[in-house]
């Protein structure tokens, strides 16, 4: 498989840093972490300059290639993060882009591109995270509606969205995996509750969302009635597979400036450190490989990345532990510094083993779908 760029794709990579250099030193200062409706007010102001330098659509209107560049070229530069866009622009989005209809896709992606509108992901429910195929939210059929009862849980960027990709059971007596519908649930719809939740870093970008009788025009189901589960594969996949590649390039710098730290404190004399660190360089440029190999075969087959992102994912959620588990040893007693660079990461890289998709479900799906082994009982 050629793993090299095109002159073409350099071109896009030139032209890029070219204009994050001009764009990046007038951008407002960020806002507080903890001030979610600023925060909305900035990654939106983001995803308009985007847009309309002509760089908003790379998430699912340009090559998988492309795309990869343009998050490593983002990362290096330092530019924001998509924040609030996350679920719009790498979840939602894509899946629209993929499976839903021609008017779907007019309605809902370009108020994504051009930072109009939020979107949260309405997935795991609080007996139905790893088995998500568990779902108990109902939705039954009224005239040209649904109407949805139910509660989620780790619904991301719910306080400020517009929009939920929302996972439903529409008929119970099937199979688990076959009675689930994907919808788009505006979220000023009567009969929604939202909740924040605070996790152990601090934050509160999670929520609960409570559906008492929430009507959803019928028109908002993506994808056939009980064929959620098949385009919820679509989601996962594109979580598992490009998403994360930002952090990647993130992380290869925090072990560059992790070094620089501990040649300044003195813990670079430990020789047990130091094979740590190159031990995670290694194994951060074989992520970056295993990327670019993941890209290369979406390519190949249509866009949507496959079972692979599986195997990147569960490395990843990994390595980044134990990347900030060894800035823990680079500060020393520092590490319990809420103030100090690392100590949030690392609070917040606990949760990569579960967000996602756990590591024992990777497991099982690289088990199943890759090696071929029979599924267990």
């Amino acid at each position: 498989m050629d793993l090299t760029y095109t002159p073409d794709e350099e071109d896009f990579r030139a032209r890029l840093r070219e204009w994050l250099g001009t764009a990046l030193p007038t951008l407002p200062p960020k806002p507080s972490p903890d001030d979610w409706p600023a925060r909305r007010a900035y990654d939106l102001g983001w995803q308009r300059r985007l847009h309309d330098a002509g760089y908003a659509d790379v998430h699912w209107d340009a090559s998988p290639t492309t795309r990869l560049i343009f998050l490593e070229e983002t990362e290096k530069a330092g530019a924001p993060y998509v924040g609030a866009n996350f679920v719009g622009l790498l979840h939602a989005g894509p899946t629209i882009a993929a499976e839903g209809t021609d008017g779907q896709r007019a309605r809902w992606l370009p108020p994504i591109l051009r930072g109009e509108e939020v979107w949260c992901q309405g997935f795991s429910e609080p007996e139905a995270g790893s088995d998500l195929a568990a779902l108990r939210t109902r939705a039954w059929r009224d005239g040209d509606h649904y109407v949805v009862t139910g509660s989620k849980i780790w619904t991301s960027h719910a306080e400020v969205a517009d929009w939920c990709e929302l996972l439903v059971r529409t008929d119970p007596s099937a199979p688990k995996h076959r009675g689930i519908t994907w919808l788009a649930l505006p979220m000023d719809t009567p009969g929604i509750t939202v909740r924040p939740l605070r996790t152990l870093a601090g934050s509160a970008e999670f929520a609960e969302v409570f559906l008492d009788e929430v009507r959803v025009p019928l028109a908002n189901r993506v994808g056939d009635e009980n064929d959620g589960w098949r385009v919820t594969m679509v989601t996962l996949s594109f979580e598992r597979g490009t998403a994360f590649a930002g952090e990647v390039v993130a992380c290869r710098r925090v072990l560059t400036e992790l070094a620089l730290q501990a040649r300044e404190n003195g813990r670079w004399d430990d020789p047990a450190l130091r094979r740590r660190l190159g031990r995670l360089n290694a194994e951060f440029r074989a992520l970056w490989r295993l990327t670019q190999w993941n890209v290369s075969a979406a390519e190949a087959s249509g866009g949507v990345p496959g079972a692979g992102g599986s195997v990147f994912k569960l490395r990843y959620s990994h390595a980044r532990q134990e990347l900030y588990d060894a800035a823990a040893d680079v500060l020393g007693p520092d590490r319990l510094d809420l103030d100090r660079p690392w100590t949030l990461d690392r609070l917040s890289s606990l949760s990569y083993t579960i967000a996602a998709g756990t590591s024992q479900i990777q497991h099982s799906i690289v088990a199943e779908r890759i090696l071929g082994l029979p599924k267990g009982r």
